[in-house]
């Protein structure tokens, strides 16, 4: 859960969470949303497969990342328990 909230801390890392809920995209797709340099938006990406917040597929050259819907819907009931 640790690496799930590290994750989740970074503003990068919830934009590019945002970018997958509207489809699976390559790393390359997403790089051209941020002005970092590609080697940072790896480092975010890994951290989010870390966390398990998305998983990628390898397809030839290009690494495609999607969106990891079980995971979410696990953290917002563990987080709706808190709601009186």
């Amino acid at each position: 859960m640790n690496s799930l909230f590290k994750a989740l801390n970074d503003p990068t890392r919830r934009s590019i969470l945002e970018l997958l809920r509207e489809q699976p995209r390559t790393a390359g797709e997403i790089a051209e949303h941020f002005q970092f340099s590609k080697p940072t938006i790896s480092h975010h990406l890994d951290l989010l497969r870390q966390a398990d917040l998305v998983s990628s597929d390898k397809q030839g050259q290009f690494v495609t990342y999607t969106l990891n819907m079980t995971v979410m819907d696990e953290l917002l009931g563990w987080l709706l328990q808190f709601k009186s």
